[in-house]
C-alpha cells in the first residue's frame, strides 16, 4: 500500500517552480513510478522539456471516464521561508513546504489511490484517466493541450485534486482578464490644461469599474462578482503630463453575469471619461476569458464524493465554491460539462504563502474518501 503522507514529502523535494525549474524532474519521476507499477503512461509534450504525464486504467464498460487531473507545477518560493522550502519538514502534525498543499498532496493521494488499485489487479468497471499537468500556475497550457488532444471524452467525470480543506467544490466563478490602454496627451506639468493626463483617466476609470462591480448583485453561493487592477504603468516624470498608460484587470464573475455585462460597464466609464477629459483615448484588449461553471449537485460524482465523506468522517460534507480557477474548470468549461469536482488536502488560505503547509491527518483522511469514492464509481462487483 502506498503511503501518501510520504509521497507527499518525495514530491515536495522534487522543485517544480513555475516560473523556475519547472516540471520536468517531478514529470520523470511520476512517469517513471507509474511504469514501474505496471500503469500504463505516457508523456504529452506541452513545452520543450515539459510535459503532461497521462495514465490510464481501461475499465470493462463504456461508461463516461473518471478523469482525476492533478498540476505537477507551484508557484516560485518567494522571500520570507522560516524553513527549508524543499525540505519536507515534518512538524506539529504538519508538512511544510513549497507545493506542500498546492497541489502535492492531492497529487499524492491521487497516485497512491491508483497505485493501490492497480496492485489488487482488478479490471475497473468504469475507465480512470490520471492526468498530471504542466502551467497550471500560469496559463493553464498544460490541461488545454489535453484537450486539443481529445484525452478527456466530453462526457466525462472531473475531478481534481486542489486544496479544499476536503469540502466539495463543485462550483468555479469566471474568469476574464483585460489590458486596458489610456492614451492622451503630453504637457509640461506646469501647463496641465494643454495636456490629457491618461493616468488621471486610469484613476477614474478604476474608481468607476470598482465602484460599478462592488453594486452587482451576490450570487447566493458563488458570493461577489470582484476586480482587481494588478498592473499599472504609465508616465516619465513628476513634471510631465502623462500622454500613456496600461491598466490590467482581473474579474471574477458569478452566475449570471459574463463578459458582456463587464464590456457594457467599461463601455459607459470609456464614454464619460473620453468626453470628461478632452484629448483621451481609451480602448482594451480581452486577454483572458474563463466561463464560470455551476456545479451539479446532484451529479454522479458530486454523489459519489460526499457519500464516501458520510461514511470515512462519520458526518455530513461541505459543498462550496472553488475561489480560483482550476485545471478542472478549464475542462469543464470546454466541455459544458457540470459533472465536476475539486477536492483534497490542505487549506487555500496556505497555497502561495511562505511555509505552506498542509495537515497530515487531512493526508490520510482524503486517500481514504478518494479511495471510497473510486470504488463506488468504478468497480461495481
Amino acid at each position: 500500500m502506498t503511503d501518501p503522507v510520504e509521497l507527499t514529502k518525495r514530491l515536495v523535494r522534487i522543485e517544480s517552480c513555475n516560473p523556475g525549474k519547472g516540471e520536468k524532474e517531478i514529470g520523470d519521476y511520476i512517469f517513471s513510478r507509474l511504469q514501474t507499477r505496471g500503469i500504463p503512461a505516457k508523456k504529452q509534450q506541452v513545452f520543450p522539456g515539459r510535459f503532461n504525464v497521462i495514465a490510464e486504467i481501461k475499465g470493462k464498460t463504456e461508461l463516461p471516464p473518471l478523469v482525476i487531473i492533478c498540476h505537477m507545477d507551484t508557484v516560485v518560493v518567494g522571500e520570507g521561508w522560516p524553513k527549508p522550502p524543499f525540505a519536507a519538514e515534518e512538524e506539529n502534525g504538519m508538512i511544510f513546504g513549497r507545493g506542500a498543499c498546492d497541489m502535492k498532496s492531492g497529487l499524492a493521494c491521487a497516485l497512491s489511490v491508483l497505485e493501490d488499485m492497480r496492485e489488487k489487479r482488478k479490471k475497473p468497471d468504469r475507465t480512470i484517466c490520471f492526468i498530471a499537468t504542466v502551467d497550471e500556475e500560469a496559463d493553464m497550457n498544460g490541461i488545454q493541450a489535453a484537450l486539443l488532444g481529445g484525452i478527456i471524452p466530453a462526457d466525462s467525470l472531473l475531478m481534481d485534486m486542489e486544496p479544499t480543506a476536503l469540502s466539495a467544490a463543485i462550483s468555479h466563478k469566471g474568469r476574464i482578464w483585460y489590458n486596458v490602454e489610456f492614451k492622451g496627451i503630453t504637457a509640461h506639468a506646469s501647463t496641465p490644461w494643454k495636456g490629457a493626463d491618461a493616468i488621471a483617466a486610469a484613476a477614474e476609470f478604476i474608481s468607476e469599474i470598482r465602484s460599478c462591480i462592488s453594486e452587482m448583485p451576490e450570487h447566493p453561493e458563488m458570493g461577489p462578482n470582484t476586480v482587481t487592477f494588478g498592473l499599472i504603468k504609465g508616465g516619465y516624470q513628476p513634471y510631465v503630463v502623462p500622454d500613456y498608460c496600461t491598466v490590467t484587470m482581473d474579474v471574477r464573475t458569478a452566475e449570471p453575469f459574463t463578459e458582456k455585462d463587464i464590456e457594457a460597464l467599461m463601455v459607459k466609464s470609456k464614454e464619460r471619461i473620453e468626453k470628461k477629459i478632452c484629448g483621451i483615448e481609451i480602448s482594451w484588449e480581452l486577454t483572458g476569458n474563463r466561463p464560470y461553471i455551476c456545479g451539479n449537485r446532484e451529479s454522479e460524482l458530486c454523489r459519489a464524493i460526499c457519500e464516501s465523506y458520510r461514511e470515512v468522517c462519520g458526518h455530513e460534507a461541505h459543498i462550496g465554491v472553488f475561489p480560483g480557477y482550476t485545471d478542472t474548470a478549464v475542462a469543464a468549461g470546454t466541455l459544458g460539462s457540470r459533472n465536476c469536482i475539486s477536492f483534497g488536502p490542505g487549506s487555500l488560505d496556505m497555497a502561495h504563502k511562505p511555509d505552506e503547509y498542509v495537515n497530515i491527518e487531512e493526508i490520510k483522511t482524503c486517500k481514504k474518501i478518494l479511495e471510497n469514492a473510486v470504488s463506488r464509481l468504478c468497480f461495481f462487483n
